[in-house]
């Protein structure tokens, strides 16, 4: 009988990667610290309306691969069908052997929908009606139950009202859902339009007139403060890399002002601002106990004419090669010096900066709390196997693997959960072939207890989240 494509050892090519992932690993719950999922969807236990809703809107990895294959628009983002969507996707799929996504799929119909079949052209007819028949009882509760989701942490601006989490929390939702507080909006001065507007809806939801630099900061603080009673107990910031210019109070009031009535600063003036305001964020989050997520690197909206009629987030951003290094340490260092250094997690989009990543991570360890300073599991174009050993690889041997928290979906759609068994079976994987090759003590229960310890135990105890009851 042929063996199907996603069986039980799956990308487990040693008797021992076996052990460790059948034993250790794949008994783990999840807790996903980092995802863009809809608080919305989480709060209404959303019934999504197709497979295509579920699986495809939003995706800008699959809206890549089916621009890519010469699929139209009008089939990805457009007025297509929500079939003819699927149908698309599914004659894509063929022609990403050797990408994540066909590992992904094949994995996300198996543990969602119990369908072991290939998708392509062929089969995607039956497996649109096989799904589609099944989401009445898939809806946003039963995926996270499905995939033991402890914990769950969205991504959220501190304009957004957080109505959605209250009602979150007054739900049956065994998943505990938190708030990630992202202020990146707070740093976009160079858009004085744009941040206007942000300002106004900061302003109606800390229920407070923001006229002055101070204004502002109060307001931000009063959102930090909401989010903590909320469960928030990080912070995440995207940017291309580090601020660690010198700024007064003063000269970030004085660039504030300016942009209130709308004129454009220069770069100088924007590095500096938003070097005082994420040092204020760090402080913060220093005296709450939260962790602070950089994501460094990325080069965003890079096709103007698609960026114009798509909007952001669409698909068009890449890796960038920006300096890393000397802002990164200035930044951490200046919070070091005062003692508000909040434990710190970095995360590297161009794969050239794991080593500077992993070495950075050392220079600031300071012994009150294991690990404090994380290599941040692989990211974006990084979340597939190759990128996922060289995270792993380049923390082994720099840093302490054993104090790593493990893997992030980073997603927008409620089927990414297998991201976690894909990461726990690429770890246990390369554990595996360090026990073939001696390179490890033949003692499963020892690095069985590692990796326990990466796929659940360390994050827990890193963040130090509430567990549901």
């Amino acid at each position: 009988m042929k063996r199907p494509f996603i069986h039980d050892n799956f990308l487990l090519s040693n008797e021992p990667a076996r052990e460790l992932y059948h034993h250790y690993a794949a008994t783990q719950p999840i807790i996903d610290y980092h995802n863009h999922l809809s608080p919305g969807q989480i709060a209404s236990n959303h019934q999504f309306g197709d497979l295509t809703e579920l699986w495809l809107s939003g995706d800008h990895y699959k809206w890549r691969a089916m621009r890519a294959n010469g699929v139209s628009e009008r089939a990805i983002t457009g007025n297509a069908s929500a079939e003819e969507k699927f149908t698309a996707w599914a004659a894509t799929v063929p022609y990403t052997l050797r990408n994540p996504l066909y590992h992904w799929t094949h994995l996300e119909l198996l543990r969602d929908f119990g369908i072991d079949q290939i998708l392509n052209r062929d089969s995607a007819n039956t497996i649109w009606r096989e799904a589609n028949a099944q989401l009445p009882k898939l809806r946003v509760h039963d995926l996270l139950e499905r995939h033991q989701v402890r914990v769950l942490c969205t991504t959220d601006d501190p304009a957004d009202s957080l109505d959605h989490h209250h009602a979150i929390r007054k739900s049956k939702l065994k998943t505990r859902v938190n708030p990630t507080y992202r202020p990146d909006k707070a740093l976009h001065i160079h858009q004085p339009t744009n941040f206007n507007a942000w300002i106004e809806r900061l302003e109606q939801t800390a229920a407070s007139p923001i006229k002055t630099f101070d204004d502002l900061l109060s307001a931000l603080k009063n959102r930090h403060d909401a989010f903590h009673a909320l469960g928030c107990r990080a912070s995440d910031h995207g940017l291309e890399a580090c601020y660690a210019s010198s700024c007064s109070h003063a000269q970030a009031s004085h660039i504030f002002n300016a942009a209130r009535v709308g004129k454009i600063c220069t770069p100088e003036e924007r590095s500096i601002y938003s070097s005082f305001l994420m040092l204020e964020f760090g402080r913060w989050n220093a005296a709450r106990g939260w962790a602070m997520q950089l994501h460094l690197g990325a080069l965003r909206n890079t096709n103007s004419r698609l960026l114009g009629s798509l909007g952001p987030d669409t698909g068009f951003d890449s890796i960038g090669d920006f300096p890393q290094v000397s802002a990164l340490s200035a930044f951490l260092d200046a919070l070091d010096r005062t003692g508000e250094l909040p434990r710190t997690i970095l995360y590297n989009l161009n794969p050239t900066d794991y080593y500077a990543f992993a070495a950075m991570t050392g220079n600031f360890q300071d012994g009150t709390l294991p690990g404090k300073i994380q290599l941040g599991s692989g990211w974006w174009f990084l979340d597939q196997k190759e990128g996922i050993e060289a995270q792993l690889n380049a923390l082994s041997n720099l840093g302490l693997l054993r104090r790593f928290v493990g893997m992030v979906t980073d997603s927008r759609c409620f089927l990414s959960f297998p991201r976690h068994e894909y990461f726990r079976r690429v770890l246990c994987n390369l554990l595996g072939q360090d026990l073939v090759s001696g390179e490890l003590p033949s003692d499963l229960s020892l690095i069985g207890k590692m990796v326990e310890e990466i796929c659940f135990t360390n994050v827990k105890d890193y963040f130090g989240f509430e567990l549901p009851t």
